[in-house]
Parts: structure tokens; C-alpha cells; sequence
């Protein structure tokens, strides 16, 4: 074969690659664009995608999709490697309410940032149905000074913290809503959680910085996280998004959704945190809850592949 092979046979050849990996029943997904780095990843892959069965939320404070699409280069990044969505929106102000759609499909009536002495909500969340699953769950909370700690305390905002608010899992919540100090040794592990949050504190959201600092913080867990064995093994997906805008963009935040093996999209479905409680639910195979149960579908616009449903 020559040296040098021309532009046209370059593409000749990518074309022949994916006709193969189609004709082999497989799946191709498409290389990153020219002048793209995607560092590690594979830019090719044959055959069928895992089932995700893990998924692990991280949850920026009050930024629309412009600022965090300019201001997060390592987030964004991700969004231009993996897939994105361009028509997410939160479901409305403050924060709690958006906290508690995503854990458990609904805002509960839910208005205000008030602690959970103020808001004792009854029902399932994802985590608890996780649980009686069979599967795994967990919160990793950023500055939380206890397990399931109830009220603020320094940087850490219970308010952004939603298992807590589940009075019928409190037992759960002692147990496994954990400081994040123990993210590190779960990903080196293997053994982070079927369906997992991580809740930066008040600095590290950009709630009470730049999203700079936010970006770098996530920066350095996604990083490890990505050399671990939940990772590698393609059933683990990360998602990132934020509770809400600044009031600047109609409540439209990024959202990413980043696996192993997720084909390079942009998604322009219209989402709501009701979408990812139902994405939640896809990944642990476990009823809708509430809202989510008629949200639109999160990992049908992606294209992930989850467990069966019941």
C-alpha cells in the first residue's frame, strides 16, 4: 500500500469501516470532528453498545446553557465528546423544587429553599427505590460535616441535597447519603452506585463562585472517575446539568450525558428534570415516578441502552 493515501481514499476507507461494523449487526459510532482532541476515547466502536446500569448525577447551582457552554471548558468539552442536550429546562425557582423533580418526579408543592424540618416529604425517591431493588444508591455531598446531615452547615447546603428531605427512607439516607470524600475510593473500587448524585458545595457549584471554579472542581472527579473500573467497563453514564438558570435564559440549562460508548450527539428533544427522573428510573429498571412517568424520554433522545424494563 502507498506511503500516503489521498483525502479521497481516506474517506473511502472510514466509509468501507462502517459499512463492515453495520454488516457485522454492530454499531459505528463517528470519530471526533478535525481539530477535536477526545484524549482516550475509542474512535470507533464495534458491536453493541453495554447496558448502562450506573449512573452518577453532578448538579451545577444557577447557570444557564450559554454561560456554562462559555464558562466550563472542561464540562463543555465533555458535551462535545459524549452528547448534549440544547433544549433542557430546569422547572422553575429556587432551587429545592428542582432538586426534589429530579429525585422524585415531582416538586412536592415545594416553592422555597426552606431545610427538611420545614418540607417532610413522603413517598419513593430514586434512591429508595433503588434500594428495594435490590440495587445500589448513594449521595456524595461536598462540606457535609455527618452522613444525612439535615441542616446547613459551612458550605454545605442541605437544601441541595435531596434525599434528605424523604422522611420515609431516613434510614437510608443515615447510610448512604455520604460526604464526598468517599467518591474517590468508590470509583477507584468499581463500586460506585446503580444510581448516585454528587452535590459540589456552595464554592464549588457556582453558587458562591465562578463557574471556573466549578469547572475544575468536576474537572478532577470526572478525571478519576474515568479511569476506574465502573467506567471502563462501559455501564457507568455521568451526567451533568444545573438546578436552574439565572433568570436569563428561560430556565435553560446544559446538560450532558457522557458513557463510554455514547455516540457523539446533540440532542434538541425538549427535557426537563422529569426527564432525567425517568432516565434514573431506565437505568435501575424500577416503575416512573410520578411526572416522570409522562416526561418525555431522556434515553430514547440520547440512544442509551438500559436495563429491560419491568
Amino acid at each position: 500500500m502507498p506511503a500516503r493515501v489521498g483525502a479521497v481514499g481516506l474517506a473511502l476507507l472510514a466509509a468501507l469501516a462502517v459499512l463492515a461494523a453495520w454488516a457485522f449487526g454492530g454499531r459505528a459510532t463517528a470519530a471526533p470532528a478535525p481539530g477535536f482532541a477526545a484524549g482516550n476515547r475509542e474512535a470507533v466502536t464495534i458491536g453493541p453498545a453495554p447496558q448502562v446500569t450506573k449512573v452518577l448525577v453532578f448538579v451545577v447551582e444557577n447557570h444557564s446553557l450559554s454561560q456554562m457552554q462559555a464558562s466550563m471548558p472542561f464540562v463543555y468539552g465533555l458535551a462535545q465528546q459524549y452528547a448534549y442536550a440544547t433544549n433542557y429546562t430546569a422547572i422553575r425557582h429556587p432551587s429545592l423544587p428542582n432538586y426534589l423533580a429530579i429525585a422524585g418526579g415531582s416538586t412536592f408543592g415545594v416553592t422555597d429553599d426552606r431545610p427538611p424540618s420545614a418540607h417532610r416529604v413522603h413517598g419513593a425517591s430514586v434512591f429508595s427505590q433503588a434500594r428495594r431493588a435490590g440495587l445500589t444508591a448513594k449521595v456524595y455531598a461536598d462540606s457535609m460535616p455527618r452522613t444525612c446531615a439535615l441542616a446547613d452547615a459551612g458550605r454545605y447546603a442541605v437544601r441541595h441535597n435531596p434525599w434528605t428531605y424523604f422522611v420515609d427512607n431516613r434510614r437510608g439516607c443515615r447510610r448512604y447519603d455520604v460526604p464526598v470524600s468517599a467518591l474517590g475510593a468508590d470509583a477507584d473500587a468499581g463500586t460506585l452506585p446503580s444510581v448516585g448524585m454528587v452535590i459540589p458545595n456552595l464554592v464549588h457549584d457556582a453558587h458562591d463562585s465562578s463557574l471556573a471554579v466549578s469547572d475544575a472542581w468536576i474537572k478532577k472527579r470526572v478525571t478519576r472517575i474515568q479511569a476506574g473500573p465502573d467506567w471502563q467497563s462501559g455501564h457507568l453514564a455521568i451526567v451533568i446539568t444545573a438546578d436552574e438558570d439565572d433568570r436569563h435564559q428561560g430556565n435553560k440549562v446544559l446538560t450532558v450525558v457522557a458513557s463510554k460508548h455514547q455516540p457523539q450527539t446533540v440532542v434538541s428533544t425538549p427535557l426537563t428534570h422529569y426527564s432525567l427522573t425517568r432516565f434514573l428510573d431506565d437505568v435501575a429498571g424500577v416503575p416512573y415516578l410520578r411526572k416522570a412517568a409522562t416526561a418525555p424520554s431522556l434515553t430514547t433522545a440520547f440512544g442509551v441502552t438500559t436495563r429491560p424494563r419491568p
